[in-house]
């Protein structure tokens, strides 16, 4: 059915003629399906589409064949007067091998109707010759050759027809002379219809070979754009795919992120905010119900101010870094002087310096600017230089540095404290929560370094850190200059 359809298709597709040319409705009705129903003989779904039209061709040239094979004898008969009747009957056998070939083919038995197609043909045809009649078809063992080529898949089977016919044709035509019965002197006209039709079926051949050969090759580079562009499709959605899928990871990653940071909050929050409350809670409960005296009140105060510092400190991180982590922070870089925020920074964290005795040095008092979100650099500052502070022992020193390149503004802070060991600095590089307590023994959460780290990637710049334990630390960033 699919051949059918298929041969429906194409034939329609090349008949289209003009208006006034159009084909009668005996042909579209009887001769077209008729035609169609012949090259479908034997064709069934486990043949590729290759064979089923070299099929399709042997069933077509077989029909032909036996056509003529009728006609041309009883015509021949007919106008004849000494023409053997055993002869005549002779002359008929070709015409039971295309009978014989379509009916194999019928039965599914392609194999045994290409070998009697070409075997017999030829010894048939031969048979006739040496029978002595001479009618003029040995044009029709080139035939059989052409076609042996293009029917037959096994090379010995091909060579051994093609050599038959060849051979064939050369003893009959040009050795084997003499013949008692020659149709080219007794019917003139039916020798010269033999020979044309021998001429007519090799041209016919080739071109339906040709014909064939060519449709195979369009629908096989069809079946190949169609084929590239299904794999260019599969390709793309295997893309969207392992995009999704990259995705998916990175929603995964995120969201233990997330829950990692709400372990850590409800941690901070049960944890280093409490002490502080409780400290203020206690001094205020002892006042209230023991009476305490000025004195002790003023005693327990340094304690209670320490640690509401230490938790305003903390307060600020937790919210800047929620914020961030939420991804609601923007980015809002504008022109910054550094001197500035380096004075602010300074007074925002006097109390600690005093309560520490730290003193504070400033290096390179040029102006210099920077390029960068306002707040966000407030923080780091604040951050690295209160880390300084907690870290450093009573009566320590600490300076602050700035330098100014064409691209670049670099800010370091240099304390004189107890240092960073090997294993806390690769704890800080891998942007994992680091927390210790300070010389005065300040609490601390580890959100300040992580803060200082994404605020800088968010604004263009980069932190560095050296220390050595027991001598002290340098931990200096960098922002784009404000050219």
């Amino acid at each position: 059915m699919e051949l059918l359809q298929s041969l429906r298709t194409r034939l329609d597709g090349q008949l289209k003629w003009p208006a006034v040319f159009q084909i009668p409705k005996f042909f579209k009705e009887k001769i077209f399906p008729f035609f169609y129903k012949l090259r479908a003989i034997g064709v069934t779904d486990e043949l590729d589409d290759y064979e089923k039209r070299k099929l399709g061709i042997f069933n077509q040239l077989n029909f032909f064949q036996l056509i003529t094979g009728v006609i041309v004898p009883l015509t021949t008969l007919s106008q004849t007067t000494n023409f053997r009747h055993q002869s005549w009957l002779l002359s008929l056998l070709p015409v039971v091998i295309s009978a014989g070939s379509l009916l194999l083919n019928a039965f599914r038995h392609y194999r045994a109707a290409l070998l009697a197609y070409f075997i017999f043909y030829p010894v048939l045809t031969c048979a006739i010759y040496i029978n002595g009649m001479s009618l003029g078809v040995e044009l029709n063992f080139i035939l059989y050759g052409i076609l042996s080529v293009f029917f037959l898949q096994e090379i010995w089977y091909m060579l051994f027809a093609v050599g038959l016919s060849m051979v064939s044709y050369f003893v009959l035509s040009v050795l084997w002379k003499g013949y008692p019965y020659e149709l080219e002197t007794q019917n003139f006209v039916a020798y010269i219809i033999n020979q044309l039709l021998a001429i007519i079926y090799i041209f016919y051949g080739l071109f339906l070979i040709k014909r064939e050969n060519t449709d195979y090759q369009f629908r096989i580079l069809d079946k190949n754009r169609k084929l590239h562009k299904s794999n260019l499709e599969i390709e793309k959605q295997r893309e969207e795919i392992a995009e999704k899928a990259l995705l998916l990871e990175k929603q995964a990653v995120v969201l233990h992120e997330l829950d990692g940071f709400k372990s850590k909050l409800f941690s901070i929050v049960s944890h280093d905010l409490k002490a502080p409350l409780y400290a203020m809670r206690n001094l205020f409960r002892n006042a209230q119900q023991f009476k305490m005296s000025a004195k002790a009140i003023k005693e327990m105060i340094p304690d209670v101010a320490n640690d509401l510092e230490a938790t305003t400190i903390l307060m600020e991180n937790l919210l800047h870094w929620a914020k961030c982590q939420m991804h609601a922070a923007t980015v809002t870089p504008q022109r910054i002087s550094m001197n500035e925020l380096v004075t602010d920074v300074k007074t925002v964290l006097h109390l600690q310096t005093m309560a520490k005795k730290i003193s504070i040095e400033t290096k390179n008092g040029m102006p210099i600017y920077a390029f960068a979100d306002k707040d966000m650099t407030n923080v780091i500052l604040r951050n690295l230089l209160s880390n300084a502070i907690k870290f450093s022992p009573q009566g320590g020193k600490i300076v602050i540095g700035m330098e100014q390149s064409f691209n670049e503004v670099e800010v370091y802070v240099k304390d004189s404290g107890q240092g960073v060991s090997r294993a806390d600095m690769e704890k800080i590089n891998q942007n994992n929560f680091y927390s210790t307590k300070g010389t005065g023994n300040e609490p601390g959460t580890g959100l300040g370094l992580m803060l200082c780290k994404d605020f800088l990637a968010k604004n263009g710049g980069r932190m560095m850190i050296e220390s050595e334990p027991g001598v002290g630390s340098t931990f200096s960033f960098t922002l784009p200059s404000a050219k």
